[in-house]
C-alpha cells in the first residue's frame, strides 16, 4: 500500500475511525486494493497507516457492515462483492453455446473505450506498468508459454481498465476479467493452437500498447476493436470447423445405427 503513495501522514486525527475508513474505501474504489486480496495483519496496517490499532479495527468493522470488506479465521480480505452476480452469471453462460461471441461483441465497444482512455489518462505509473506487462507477454511469447501468455494477457487488460481511470468499468470489466482467466467464455487454449493465432495476438496487443503510451487516443480505440473482433472472427472459425467435424463424425458413424446386407 504505502508503495501507491499511501503511508505514514497521510492520515489526520479527527473522526480518526471514519477518516481511515474513507481512506481505505477510496483504494478499493480506485482498484489499488482488488477484490479478494488479503489486507496486512492489523498490528502491521496500523504501523503502515500510522493509526491506532482501535482506531482501524473501528474502521475495518465499519467497511464490513458496508460489505467492502470480509473478516475471517484467515484474516481480512477486500470483499468480492460482484461476486454473487458473477457467479451466477458464469453458470449461466457457460450452459449457452453463443456466449463467447455475445461477450466478445460486448468487449469490443468496451475494450475499445478503455483503451482509448488509457491513451488520454494513464499517468506515467500506469505507463510502466503496462509497458512491464508488454515485456512480460513478449518473454512468455519468446519462451512457448500459453499458459503465461494468457495470465499476463488477461492482466494487460486489466491494466488497461485502471489506466482509464474510470472506476465503473474497472470493477464491472474486473469482474468480467476474472470469469474469462476460468475460461468461462471460451478456451484459451483452442485459441492459440490455431496456426498463427498467437504470434497475431501479440502484435494486435503490442499495438494497442503502442497507441497507449503514445497517448494516441484513436490509434488506441482502433487497435483494440481490431484485436477483439479478430478473436470473435477467430472463434466464429473454429466453432464451424467444429460443427463440420462433428458432422463428419456422424456420417462415419452411421453404419453403426443401421442394418446392412451383412448383418441382415
Amino acid at each position: 500500500m504505502q508503495g501507491k503513495g499511501q503511508g505514514k501522514g497521510m492520515i489526520k486525527p479527527a473522526k480518526l475511525a471514519d477518516a481511515i475508513a474513507e481512506h481505505l474505501e477510496t483504494l478499493i474504489r480506485e482498484g489499488v486494493l482488488r477484490p479478494g486480496e488479503k489486507l496486512l495483519p492489523e498490528r502491521d496496517l496500523a504501523l503502515k497507516l500510522d493509526v491506532s490499532r482501535p482506531s482501524l479495527r473501528d474502521a475495518l468493522e465499519k467497511l464490513e457492515e458496508r460489505g467492502l470488506l470480509v473478516s475471517g479465521r484467515n484474516g481480512t480480505h477486500i470483499a468480492q462483492f460482484l461476486a454473487p452476480i458473477a457467479a451466477p452469471l458464469a453458470a449461466l453462460l457457460q450452459s449457452d453455446p453463443d456466449a463467447p461471441f455475445h461477450y466478445l461483441e460486448f468487449r469490443t465497444s468496451i475494450e475499445a473505450a478503455a483503451a482509448k482512455l488509457a491513451a488520454q489518462r494513464a499517468t506515467d505509473l500506469d505507463r510502466d506498468a503496462i509497458r512491464a506487462l508488454a515485456q512480460r507477454m513478449r518473454d512468455a511469447h519468446g519462451k512457448d508459454d500459453p499458459s503465461e501468455e494468457a495470465d499476463v494477457d488477461a492482466q494487460l487488460h486489466l491494466a488497461f481498465y485502471e489506466a482509464a481511470h474510470n472506476t465503473v468499468m474497472l470493477h464491472i470489466m474486473g469482474a468480467l476479467s476474472e470469469m474469462l482467466r476460468n475460461d468461462v467464455f471460451y478456451n484459451r487454449d483452442r485459441l492459440y493452437t490455431r496456426p498463427g493465432v498467437r504470434d497475431l495476438l501479440l502484435e494486435q496487443h503490442l499495438a494497442i500498447v503502442d497507441a497507449v503510451l503514445a497517448g494516441d487516443a484513436e490509434a488506441a480505440h482502433a487497435a483494440a476493436e481490431a484485436h477483439v473482433m479478430f478473436t470473435l472472427h477467430t472463434l466464429r472459425e473454429i466453432r464451424e470447423d467444429d460443427t463440420r467435424l462433428e458432422a463428419s463424425l456422424r456420417r462415419i458413424g452411421r453404419t453403426d445405427l443401421i442394418e446392412t446386407a451383412e448383418r441382415a
